[in-house]
């Protein structure tokens, strides 16, 4: 989950790796640090415990490295306590080795232990030093050069890993390397980027390139070139990206996500673009026919994290409209339970990233099995997206908070149109209800903004528990979908504990946490559930709870019965996801505004999980 960049070129490269690593700080932000190497092979390295701001100061903003070949990290502590001596880059013992490392690699002990023997001292307590000696250990030995002795570390470790390695030997190159964690290249004017990110390279050049699992790339300031494991080279087409760089600035802003909460109504509606076509439902990009969506027997949905409650809402919503089965997995769950598939299934994996390791983990599981894939991915290129049979690419743009917002939005919406369009061809619903269905559905950004536009009520009573313990969300059916996203959101950047409940289930033993002043949000969209709820909001109110109820608007009796009332507009209950779970979102980033923190980097949290 760490983030790496590398530069080479004619210009000073420690500022632009800054302006980099600036933009993948949401990756990791226990230190950070910079190795810059001039034209004689010297080097020098900085780092800092903390955010980036530190490294910043040590070296005047890089004003102080001078070298036009450089490698940075911004690190996520998995092996070693965040300190300058973990902190990334690593040396070999004669600094004729540096590198920064993403990934986790798993026999880092055994390595260690090897190189120990022939004389190896270690300074670190990181598995990325093992991987840097374990390197310069093979390139001495063998005098075969830098993609020989990086190929035979590869073959040597177990685990995931992009690396970006500098040789002494070799002033003006970064060598890189990669498997399962993500990594891409860039090459602009006599200039070669790497990051994990495109956010980190975007000002600079649009055509990257993608290196795949056990390849190897050698950058310089005459491009880039790419090798396999076995150190032969290989073709590769570069990717134009169509962000705008501007999408990955705060824009005026004080957080990403607050901008990105209020982007919302535009990547739901860029998303929709993307599949409606003049009033139906065209999934010919996505590699669906009407013969293979007949065919499906059973849709199995593997993802974590609010990509999994997305999951949870989807399955609600494609059960009932199309009546095809649907299992919602966790990911880091569903590959180590032997799960029973059939050969008619379809396993949808959904990642904003399209790295997420325990995702990407399972989809691989899958396809030795011989089922039909289907991602559902923010980030073209990406793995998952490279690997499934089929990619349904959600149009959010870059998401730089942590939490993420505009993402989970698009995964919805792609969830939907798939419901939609799943439930026509099966003979599910009419043409009448499926135009109507699809006009409900283009009609969701303009709601959203009515959402977004009152949100001055929502700050006031985040403010008014800010300073709350326990907060708990309940709901039915699609409902308890909204609360498990809204408790996430609250919890994770606000640091405030809070749980998600099927409303019905308060009585087999939850309703005794419930005392004097506890929050309890409930949502109610659901016509049909919607008196159960009110039942179960009572239950709690008489033992003491106050009560914030979150429904459609028309349900004005909810008032008799909870003490702050926020109204979503009405669309088809099916839909009601999208913008029940908009004040949530505001209320989460204002409760954490209101206690002083940073939003868009919660303690303890990487923007994607890449590793186990």
């Amino acid at each position: 989950m760490c983030g790496i960049v590398g530069f080479t070129g004619k210009r000073q490269a420690a500022p632009i790796l800054l302006e980099g690593l600036s933009k993948l700080e949401y990756r990791g932000y226990d230190s950070a640090g910079l190795a810059v190497r001039d034209g004689d092979g010297k080097t020098e390295v900085v780092k800092a415990k903390g955010r980036l701001k530190a490294l910043e100061e040590k070296t005047d903003s890089g004003n102080a490295l001078k070298g036009c070949c450089g490698i940075g990290h911004t690190r996520w502590a998995t092996h070693g306590e965040p300190s300058e001596e973990n902190a990334h880059p690593h040396i070999s013992d004669d600094m004729n080795v540096v590198a920064v490392h993403n990934g986790i690699i798993e026999n880092y002990g055994e390595i260690k232990e090897k190189l120990s023997k022939n004389g190896y001292v270690f300074y670190s307590q990181t598995d990325t030093e093992a991987v840097v000696k374990l390197i310069d250990y093979y390139y001495k030995k063998y005098n075969a050069g830098p993609v020989d002795a990086i190929s035979k570390a590869m073959v040597r470790v177990r685990g995931s890993y992009a690396l970006a390695v500098m040789f002494k030997d070799y002033p003006g190159e970064i060598y890189a390397a990669r498997k399962d964690s993500p990594m891409i290249i860039g090459v602009e004017n006599g200039e070669a980027y790497l990051a994990s990110d495109v956010p980190a390279i975007l000002r600079h050049t649009r055509n990257v390139y993608y290196i795949g699992n056990l390849e190897l790339a050698r950058l310089s300031c005459h491009g880039a070139e790419f090798y396999n494991i076995d150190g032969d080279i290989i073709e590769k087409q570069s990717t134009e990206i169509k962000w705008d760089a501007e999408a990955a600035e705060k824009g005026g802003y004080a957080h990403f996500m607050l901008k990105e909460i209020h982007e919302q109504p535009k990547a739901v509606a860029d998303t929709l673009a993307s599949a409606v076509k003049d009033g139906r439902i065209d999934l010919s990009a996505v590699g669906l026919s009407d013969e293979d969506i007949k065919g499906i027997g059973q849709i199995v949905i593997v993802a974590c994290g609010s990509s999994y409650h997305v999951g949870m809402a989807a399955q609600y919503v494609i059960e009932d409209l199309a009546r095809i089965p649907v299992r919602v997995e966790l990911a880091s769950e569903f590959r180590y339970r032997s799960p029973i598939l059939r050969k008619d299934d379809m396993v949808v994996f959904i990642s904003q990233s399209g790295e997420t390791a325990d995702t990407l983990a399972a989809l691989r599981d899958v396809k030795e099995k011989g089922i039909r894939t289907l991602a559902i991915v923010n980030v073209v290129g990406s793995s998952i997206a490279r690997e499934a049979d089929n990619v349904f690419y959600t149009l959010a743009g870059p998401e730089i908070a942590v939490a993420t917002t505009k993402a989970y939005s698009t995964q919805l919406i792609v969830s939907y149109l798939l419901a939609v369009q799943f439930a026509m061809v099966r003979g599910e619903i009419d043409e009448e209800k499926y135009a109507a269905l699809i006009a409900e559905l283009m009609s969701l950004p303009d709601k959203m903004q009515k959402l977004l536009d009152d949100k001055e009520r929502i700050q006031w009573f985040a403010s008014k528990f800010s300073n709350a313990k326990d907060i708990f969300f309940i709901g039915r059916g699609v409902d308890y979908a909204i609360c498990l996203e809204g408790s996430l959101k609250l919890k994770e950047i606000s640091y405030i504990h809070s749980e998600a409940y099927a409303a019905g289930e308060l009585k087999h033993g939850t309703i005794s946490l419930i005392e004097d002043g506890t929050l309890v949000v409930g949502v109610l969209t659901q016509n049909d559930l919607f008196e159960k709820t009110i039942s179960n909001l009572v239950e709690v109110k008489s033992r003491g709870a106050y009560l914030m109820g979150l429904t459609t608007y028309g349900h004005y009796n909810v008032e008799d019965t909870v003490d702050f009332t926020v109204y979503s507009p009405q669309t088809d209950e099916h839909f009601t996801p999208s913008l029940a779970v908009i004040p949530l979102q505001l209320m989460a980033y204002y409760v954490s505004l209101a206690k002083g923190l940073d939003a868009d980097k919660p303690r303890n949290l990487a923007k994607s999980v890449t590793v186990e």
